[in-house]
């Protein structure tokens, strides 16, 4: 054989190998590599809660403000600021003499006028039958009847003034208005309490446990909630059933679930804004009024929620995209939309379907349009190797 017949086959060897690799082809043969081996999840419809997550402050479940409602010297303070204090404690002492001396006038100013009321009684009592024998003139008994009647009212007004002195009397006592834990101490003993028009402000006391979170939530993302419960695409948790949890200002989970109370039926003129409240048992009071925190909110349900794993979502300058499996087991690129995030995984709220395989490992082996061989993936370790996937819901893997 001449070497120019040699070097015309070898000149068309390499074109033709040439142009079976522009086209994306590998001569067949025994050393052809196999197709990538990937793992894939089959997207499936799941039922998942709807959660948003909301900023909070945290509120007290009642305050109480403590207020000197008799004017007075203060005499003594009773309780330790920052301690819990029980509904009727004692907490402040005013100088009781005055309103001791108005109580003690006015139940002698009583006892005079039930003593007045006896001897009108009695001499309406013995007119009544002379009367009736003309011994004494009808105007004698009329004005006996009518002293009577007036002691009576006498009597009535000595009471009403011994039950206002014994009020005021005992309004010298502060006590607290409701269990809960009290704040610093507002005023000092030897301080003028109680004058002019505005009630003299001695303490606070607030209850802490349960203990309020007010959410704010933007009226369109309510309102689109709304309109997709209308529609049947979500589902109503169930009145009083909606669960929160929280975020503490550290970044720690508050280990003690809420519950939803209502929404509020107005929106804010100046934010846009809906409020919600939720309540959370506070028993080691780390939850403090004032505190600003992150709640998580389960509003609704979706019954046929698509959800992948996070690492299947890669993201771009263009948006999010996902690579999947299509029937002849090639490699698809899916742009996607996402919505919540659920532990490791995102839910898709587009782009993808009921069956559709997405890749999960071996993305960095693969590119659109190459053929795969995919495998379920197994998230608690390593792919099931040899392990087909299936090519959607109820389907048989393909024959190669």
């Amino acid at each position: 054989m001449s070497s120019v017949s040699r070097f015309t086959r070898l000149t068309m060897t390499v074109a033709v190998a040439a142009a079976l690799a522009a086209c994306g082809q590998k001569p067949a043969g025994p050393g052809a590599m196999p197709p990538s081996e990937v793992s894939v999840v089959t997207v499936a419809p799941q039922r998942i809660a709807v959660t948003n997550e909301l900023p909070g402050r945290v509120e007290a479940y009642r305050i109480a403000q403590v207020r000197a409602r008799v004017a007075g010297i203060v005499q003594k303070r009773v309780f330790k600021e920052g301690s819990d204090v029980k509904e009727g404690q004692v907490l402040y002492k005013i100088d009781p003499a005055q309103y001791k001396a108005t109580y003690d006038s006015a139940q002698a100013t009583l006892a005079r006028a039930q003593a007045n009321l006896t001897q009108a009684a009695l001499k309406a009592q013995r007119y009544k039958p002379l009367v009736e024998v003309n011994a004494v003139s009808k105007q004698e008994y009329d004005d006996a009847v009518a002293a009577q009647k007036q002691a009576e009212a006498d009597v009535a007004s000595g009471k009403a003034s011994v039950q206002t002195a014994s009020l005021n009397l005992g309004y010298a006592t502060v006590t607290s208005p409701i269990s809960g834990r009290i704040g610093r101490a507002l005023v000092t003993e030897g301080a003028l309490v109680g004058q002019g028009s505005d009630a003299t402000q001695l303490a606070l006391v607030q209850q802490l446990d349960p203990i309020y979170v007010n959410v704010t939530q933007s009226s369109a993302d309510l309102l689109k909630l709304q309109q997709a419960m209308a529609n049947g695409k979500l589902k109503s948790v169930g009145e009083n059933k909606a669960s929160v949890t929280l975020m503490l200002e550290n970044g720690q989970a508050y280990p003690l679930p809420g519950k939803l109370l209502f929404s509020d039926i107005s929106v804010d003129e100046a934010t846009g804004s809906v409020s919600l409240r939720a309540e959370f048992p506070n028993p080691k009071r780390v939850l403090l009024p004032g505190t600003y925190v992150r709640t998580k909110i389960e509003q609704a349900v979706d019954e046929q929620a698509l959800v992948i794993p996070q690492q299947a979502v890669m993201r771009d300058a263009s948006g999010s995209v996902v690579f999947v499996v299509n029937a002849d087991n090639k490699v698809e690129a899916r742009p996607v939309k996402t919505g919540s995030a659920l532990n490791n995984s995102w839910q898709v709220t587009d782009g993808l379907k009921d069956g559709d395989r997405v890749i999960v490992e071996g993305l960095q082996k693969v590119k659109p349009g190459a053929p795969v061989k995919p495998v379920q993936w197994n998230p608690a370790g390593a792919p099931a190797q040899g392990q087909p996937a299936q090519q959607g819901a109820g389907a048989q893997p393909k024959a190669n």
